[in-house]
């Protein structure tokens, strides 16, 4: 049953959009209604297709007059639901997908429609990166406005490090051009700031030389002194390596021996940007803690370290995120003791070392405040029905608690529908004024409320 005001016509509304737009009883709205996470069951009144700044313009003049609530989706990632809504306007931008690559120059106009899957390949033709996350099928839009941690954080700081102008469309309909000299304000707010302040429908980012790399998957065994000499040696390791350590129950992978499946490990996903042979070196030691139980580091393109998409993959999971200064023998035991506590057919806390580039910007240059955190955790567990939601949640809270240290920040992208407290938490203090004030700006109606929200001032 679709939540649609009486007062609100579908055909007035398609008869206002120039753009394509799917309502409830079209064949294809089951499928483009769909998010990536599963569970999440809502059904729009409208999801508007726009292929172009105008036509995202049209929408948001619908939304606005109608007083529907507005969705904005790129890959549909959110984990709080905010790629959709019940009886709203989804505003989904998948069909912005230029791209305009300036090898020469190494820029690269990228519309937000793209995923970072995609992305990668049409640059990584040329030799070229930018860093996005460790997922493919993320769509740039979400995870840019985010911030952007991922395999490129310590070698070329954040996604929003390589940020130099976009294309927004803001509530009042405009579309701007933003960058340091254009709009300086929005340009700050919107590289960390979520989806507060507009549609971004392009982003210009800068290109990186990002041809070789050494990368892919290392899996060793889960011990409390395993996971504390990984982070050690992430510690140690140059800017060019970033690894995501994954203390998990091992899923039933072709390139896992049976008996590990369903068992405690280790999994690392490495990215060493240069050749293989200096690769090697700086991999050794992570290959000489245990005897890996597979090892499937490899010289290879950049691209190829997002594997293709499974379209029906829609996991279902709870989990929690934060920022800790240190995994020592103390919190390595609770990560194993905590692991070995549940029953979540996959349950995981994944541990990401951060510095290099990231932590070389001041912490104002944009709405990312924690460029000094030094390791980035997300506990999480999946459930297999509704009812179990419940313990999982209470499991993934309790976790949380136990591994909490001194840094309280939250990084906006992995956080669920938590309250303002933690929505504060990833924007502390003078970021948050600057962000209220140049929301009251840009958006004093709050039309773009559906995101990790930022009340205008």
């Amino acid at each position: 049953m679709s939540h649609v005001p009486s007062s609100v016509s579908i055909s007035d509304i398609r008869a206002r959009l120039t753009c394509r737009v799917i309502a409830p009883g079209d064949p294809e709205y089951d499928e483009a209604r769909t998010v990536f996470m599963g569970g999440i069951d809502r059904r729009p009144a409208v999801i508007a297709r726009p292929a172009s700044a105008p036509e995202v313009a049209e929408v948001i003049q619908v939304a606005r007059e109608s007083a529907l609530p507005l969705a904005i989706r790129s890959g549909g990632h959110s984990s709080a639901a905010h790629s959709t809504t019940d009886g709203g306007i989804v505003l989904d931008v998948r069909d912005l997908r230029s791209i305009e690559i300036d090898v020469t120059g190494r820029t690269a106009w990228a519309g937000t429609g793209l995923t970072a899957g995609e992305y990668s390949t049409a640059v990584g033709v040329h030799g070229l990166a930018t860093g996005f996350g460790d997922t493919g099928s993320v769509g740039i839009g979400g995870i840019t406005l985010s911030g952007g941690i991922g395999y490129l954080t310590r070698k070329h700081g954040l996604t929003i490090d390589s940020v130099v102008g976009a294309e927004i469309v803001t509530a009042d309909g405009r579309v701007l051009h933003v960058d340091a000299a254009s709009h300086p304000d929005l340009f700050w707010a919107i590289r960390g700031g979520g989806g507060n302040f507009g549609v971004v429908t392009r982003f210009r980012y800068n290109l990186h030389p990002v041809d070789e790399i050494v990368g892919g998957v290392l899996v060793l065994p889960a011990t409390a002194d395993v996971i504390t000499r990984v982070i050690e040696a992430a510690e140690a390791a140059p800017d060019a390596l970033s690894v995501i350590a994954n203390v998990m129950t091992a899923p039933p992978m072709p390139f896992l021996p049976e008996a590990y499946h369903g068992q405690l490990v280790v999994l690392l996903l490495i990215c060493y940007v240069g050749d293989a042979e200096a690769g090697a070196r700086t991999i050794a030691p992570f290959r000489s803690i245990a005897a890996p139980i597979a090892d499937l580091v490899r010289p290879m393109k950049y691209p190829e370290l997002f594997p293709p998409d499974d379209p029906s993959h829609h996991p279902t999971a709870v989990g929690r995120t934060m920022f800790v200064e240190t995994v020592d023998q103390a919190s390595a035991g609770t990560i194993i003791d905590y692991l070995r506590r549940s029953d979540a057919s996959l349950r995981v806390a994944q541990l990401r070392v951060l510095g290099g580039a990231m932590a070389r910007v001041p912490a104002d240059a944009t709405a990312f405040a924690h460029r000094q955190s030094r390791i980035l955790v997300n506990v999480a567990a999946f459930y297999d029905a509704p009812e179990d939601r419940p313990l999982r949640e209470a499991w993934t809270r309790d976790f949380a608690a136990a591994l909490r240290q001194g840094d309280s920040g939250a990084y906006v992208a992995f956080l669920a529908d938590e309250g303002e407290e933690r929505i504060r938490a990833a924007y502390p203090g003078s970021t948050w004024d600057r962000l209220a004030s140049i929301k009251a700006r840009y958006d004093p109606a709050n039309v773009f409320r559906l995101n990790q929200n930022v009340a205008p001032r």
